[in-house]
């Protein structure tokens, strides 16, 4: 019986091989952002996520991992974006995704020639990370606590 040609898996998909089709501009922004999330969470697991057409990133906690952070490319633009993005800091408003109306998840978003700016990104990913470990209740307790600030401040 001959051997069947196995075709990687979203899993195991190399994500240069998953980043291929897209324009160059795009697959160099990709680069800059995998190397941004390596250098702020170097125990991150970057794993094709071929369903959601994007790079995820696993934050190993105990013996468990939590999904906290991507790479989404588009044809026209890409976004670096955190899971738990409404419970992060974000004292310069880089952020998008309230105007959609997403209520966990936040990005921001990179158009061909764009300039990364490579500190600031690894600021916020190290950001996500920190939100991400924390509880459920804990992300809550963040949430609520910037929700209500401008509030008891008036």
């Amino acid at each position: 019986m001959a051997a069947m040609a196995r075709t990687p898996s979203a899993d195991t998909l190399p994500p240069e091989l998953f980043l291929a089709p897209y324009p160059d501009t795009i697959r160099g922004a990709a680069e800059t952002l995998r190397r941004v999330v390596r250098a702020a969470v170097p125990e991150a697991i970057e794993r094709v996520r071929s369903g959601w057409a994007l790079l995820g990133y696993d934050l190993p906690i105990g013996r468990k991992t939590r999904y906290f952070a991507f790479i989404a490319p588009e044809p026209i633009h890409i976004h670096l974006g955190f899971e738990y993005g409404v419970a992060m800091a974000d004292p310069e408003g880089r952020l998008e995704g309230a105007h959609l109306k997403l209520r966990k998840v936040r990005f921001l978003t990179f158009e061909p020639g764009d300039p990364i700016p490579e500190l600031a990104c690894i600021d916020l990913v190290r950001e996500a990370g920190r939100v991400a470990a924390l509880t459920r209740e804990e992300r809550l307790a963040l949430t609520l606590d910037r929700d209500w600030a401008p509030a008891r401040r008036a």
